[in-house]
């Protein structure tokens, strides 16, 4: 497996992170609930696998599932806590006590005495909601959580970069970005420009960078089987080749099911060879022969 350093946190983390995403979300194609306890031995399979294989970062969120992701987490890691990282996320529209109340929570769902990287759970940030995170005192709880000892670390996630999301980054007081970043959306990471956007603030503020969305949410696949018949698996190992090769990036989260993708990933991450040369993707002009 190869690793990076996950920014200023100091955090020696897996290339390939897992995604919580998949464990609270119902696979409708497959008729698969995530909440039905049949599945759940082999999504504990799929984690206990990825452990062994050296995938160390965990990425979840209480709002997959209604808390049902963290429960598989806590159920599968909890006997590998001090081998692994744990992220989890908290809606920031609540007051400073439901703030507090919502990382208790996960850390019980969890079972864990502690949080790696608490992140705030966002979207499209106004520059409202940019204010009431940095001056109604929410921020400061979790920067009490922190002294505390039941986080290390404080995070956001963002679907898109906004003026917003750039002014909290400017604010130094976040460890990490996790931000939606693909072989289709590359706004946030635009390393044809010597590496411009939102990626590049972060990098300058010495942040970790985790991606969401790394295999475009099906999106790549389900277009390319459409127009080309191209086996969506394949698809999938390209998108999440992509993100692997962005230097910038330090953990792209990939979300798991079974035991069997978790392997396929984890050749994915592990040889260093297979990584694109973006420059040479990214060169407009063709020689002539």
């Amino acid at each position: 497996m190869q690793y990076k350093i996950l920014g200023r946190t100091g955090l020696k983390v897996s290339v390939i992170g897992y995604g919580g995403t998949v464990f609270g979300i119902k696979n409708y194609l497959a008729h698969e609930d995530p909440g039905d306890p049949q599945n759940h031995s082999v999504y504990i399979s799929a984690l206990e696998r990825a452990v062994e294989l050296g995938i160390n970062y965990f990425d979840t969120a209480p709002g997959y599932g209604n808390g049902a992701s963290e429960e598989i987490y806590g159920r599968a890691l909890h006997k590998y806590r001090d081998s692994i990282f744990l992220a989890s996320k908290v809606i920031y529209s609540g007051t400073p006590d439901e703030i507090q109340a919502s990382v208790e929570q996960s850390l019980t769902r969890l079972k864990a005495d502690y949080l790696d990287v608490m992140q705030f759970h966002g979207g499209y940030f106004s520059d409202i909601e940019a204010d009431d995170i940095l001056d109604s005192g929410k921020l400061e709880r979790l920067e009490k959580l922190r002294d505390e000892g039941k986080i290390r670390f404080i995070g956001i996630t963002a679907e898109v970069p906004t003026g917003a999301l750039e002014r909290m980054l400017a604010s130094r007081r976040f460890d990490v970005l996790q931000i939606c970043y693909n072989i289709i959306s590359q706004l946030s990471c635009d390393h044809s420009r010597q590496c411009r956007g939102i990626a590049a603030m972060a990098e300058e503020y010495n942040m970790g960078i985790a991606t969401m969305r790394t295999a475009t949410s099906g999106f790549m696949q389900k277009l390319l089987n459409r127009e080309f018949g191209l086996d969506e698996k394949a698809v999938t190992q390209m998108c999440i080749k992509y993100v692997l090769s962005t230097p910038e990036i330090d953990v792209a989260l990939v979300g798991m099911r079974t035991p069997k993708e978790v392997e396929t990933n984890f050749v994915l991450a592990d040889d260093a060879n297979a990584r694109y040369d973006l420059d040479g993707l990214h060169n407009r002009f063709i020689e002539r022969r």
